[in-house]
This record gives C-alpha cells, sequence and structure tokens, in this order.
C-alpha cells in the first residue's frame, strides 16, 4: 500500500507539471477560458466523447469476462468491471504499467478465480491487446501514410521505438502463454534473485508450489488458445476498448467546432501517440503523450488550438477516466473487505 501511495503521489506531480508545461506553451491559455471553451462546445459531441472515455473502461472488464467464462468461470459485469478499473487505475500510476495486471489479478482470485487461470488469462489479454495495438498501428500506415510525416524526428523515433517495443512485448505474451516452461523459468528466476536481495526467504518450497500449479496454468491456457471464437470474441473487445480512447480527442476535435474533414487526422494521430508512448517506462505514459500530442495536433491547427484540444481531451480520455476507475477499485476493495469480514464471522 505504501508503494502504491508513493507511485499515486508521483503520478499527480508529474500530471501537475505536465499540465502547467502545456499551458506554458501559449500565453494566452488558462483554465478558465478552457472552461469557457467547454461552455461553448457542441453538447452531443462531448456526451460521445464521454460515451468513449467511459467504453474503454467497461470493454476491458468485458474482454477479461470473455477469457475467464471458456474455462468455466463465469463472473458478472460488475465483477468485470472491477478487474478492468483496477487494471487501468494502477497501470496509469505505476511505470511500464507494472501494476496493473496484479491489482486485477488480486480481485478475480477474491471472487474464487484459481491463480492458475487468472494468469493464463491476464497474459492472453495483454496479449489480445498488443495486438489491437499493432493492427492500428497498421491500420494508419495504410489509410494515412503521410501522417506520421507530420511529426518532428523525435516524435517519430518515438513512435517507431513504441511499435517496435509493442511487437516484442505481443512476442513475448504469446510465448508466456504457450510455454509453460518459459513463464515457470521466469518466475523461478525472479524468486531466486530476490533471495539473494534478501527480500524472500525459503524459496525452495515456494518453488515446488510454483512448479506444481504451472501445471494448472498450462491446462488453463491450453483450454482458452483451443477456442477460436473466444480468441476473437477477446481480440474485437481489446480493439474496441483502444478505438473508444482513441475516439476521445476525435469527439472532442468536433465538440470544439473543428471542421470534420480532418476527423480521420486527427483519429490517425491520436493513434500514432498512443503507440509512441509505450517508448518510455512512465506512468500513464504522462508528458511523453503530451509531447507527441501537441507535436502531432500542431500540424493540424495552430498552437493555442492544439494545446485546447491536448488539454481537453487528455483531461478526459486520462484524468478523468483514471479518476472513475479509482473509485470503483475503491469500492471494490472495500467490499471485499465487508465479505471477507463476514466470512471469518460466519
Amino acid at each position: 500500500m505504501k508503494k502504491k501511495l508513493m507511485w499515486s503521489l508521483v503520478s499527480l506531480a508529474i500530471a501537475l507539471l505536465t499540465i502547467v508545461a502545456v499551458l506554458s506553451q501559449t500565453g494566452n491559455m488558462s483554465l478558465l477560458k478552457l472552461n469557457e471553451y467547454l461552455y461553448g462546445a457542441d453538447p452531443l459531441y462531448l456526451i460521445l466523447a464521454v460515451i468513449s472515455m467511459l467504453g474503454f473502461i467497461i470493454f476491458e472488464g468485458e474482454a477479461i469476462l470473455v477469457i475467464i467464462k471458456s474455462t468455466g468461470y463465469p463472473r458478472n459485469h460488475w465483477q468485470g468491471l472491477i478487474y478492468g478499473s483496477s487494471d487501468i487505475y494502477f497501470s496509469a500510476i505505476t511505470p511500464s504499467a507494472s501494476g496493473g495486471q496484479p491489482a486485477s489479478a488480486f480481485f478475480m482470485m477474491q471472487h474464487g478465480i484459481p491463480i492458475s487461470v487468472v494468469t493464463a488469462a491476464l497474459l492472453l489479454n495483454l496479449l489480445m491487446y498488443t495486438a489491437s495495438m499493432l493492427v492500428i498501428g497498421a491500420i494508419c500506415i495504410i489509410i494515412q501514410p503521410f501522417t506520421f510525416l507530420n511529426f518532428h524526428l523525435p516524435g517519430r523515433i518515438f513512435i517507431i521505438v513504441g511499435y517496435i517495443i509493442i511487437a516484442i512485448f505481443g512476442e513475448m505474451f504469446w510465448l508466456m502463454l504457450k510455454k509453460k516452461k518459459l513463464l515457470e523459468s521466469i518466475v523461478v528466476k525472479t524468486l531466486k534473485l530476490l533471495k539473494k536481495m534478501h527480500l524472500v526467504k525459503r524459496t525452495d518450497n515456494k518453488i515446488v508450489k510454483i512448479k506444481k500449479k504451472m501445471d494448472n496454468y498450462a491446462d488453463a491456457a491450453r483450454r482458452m488458445s483451443g477456442q477460436g471464437k473466444t480468441l476473437l470474441l477477446a481480440f474485437l473487445l481489446n480493439l474496441l476498448q483502444r478505438l473508444s480512447q482513441l475516439m476521445v480527442p476525435v469527439f472532442m476535435y468536433l465538440a470544439l467546432h473543428g471542421d470534420a474533414s480532418k476527423a480521420p487526422t486527427i483519429w490517425v494521430t491520436q493513434s500514432l501517440v498512443t503507440i509512441g508512448s509505450s517508448c518510455m517506462p512512465i506512468p500513464g505514459g504522462m508528458g511523453i503523450i503530451d509531447y507527441l500530442m501537441l507535436d502531432g495536433f500542431g500540424k493540424l491547427m495552430t498552437e493555442e488550438a492544439a494545446a485546447r484540444l491536448e488539454l481537453l481531451s487528455r483531461s478526459l480520455s486520462f484524468y478523468i477516466c483514471v479518476l472513475i476507475c479509482g473509485i470503483t477499485t475503491l469500492i471494490g476493495y472495500i467490499q471485499t473487505l465487508r465479505r471477507n469480514k463476514n466470512d471469518r464471522i460466519l
């Protein structure tokens, strides 16, 4: 909990510094002016932007539900929302999204899902996530190959490196899902390293237990991988999740009475921004995403308009989204504590 609190404070500090930096880019921009722009925005597109932001949260949970249901552990939509929200929230406040999957795993195990199924399900979901991002990147290059050139050289480098990293992670997740020995080796070596650092004691018994659980993991992974419809649906839900988030800047741009003919370019630009943000292990991609958004949007509109769109769309798609996920996670955690307390009483 202390580490999570620390990263929450670090993320808040980075967020505040980022907002101040973006505002300082244009002397005429202020929070008061942003509020005035919102009052004058088209309410229909604002509503669509909010729906898209919520879709990013909902589709995350639904994808996980589809995967675990295929192994005989159906759970309800509220539980799926908790899985997705905890993943998004802790991914946003920890480097390289390292806290998202463990947080989601915690709630899944609290709901009676075996750790072997949880591990395989989260790995499969990560694989579908990376696959969806690779597909989106390919679509961007196909439909608008020259939008990539709108970015300055550092931005292009970030995007290329981000795409390569996503591809590498996708391959790694696939190998970990299909090769039990690889995952087992990673876990065992991690435990041995922790023992050398005097963070873990008596690893021998833990390693024996892990090797036994790996057999159950391999069985769960095999059942999931053998269901084509489940894989396709999980991929489509992950694709819808990413598309939902990527549509927020488009709807925000239209809400601010932007030129509708530029909407496809706004979408491609935001997609490349999201890919580029994967190049650095910064919580929520803060700073790097903002730089890339200003860089890409700056070629499509004035500097002030780009800063306005960046601040408003980023506030909705990230800051408000993370706040909602944090509240949902907290509610889920309180429910878990109450249920465990009642179980002890009974």
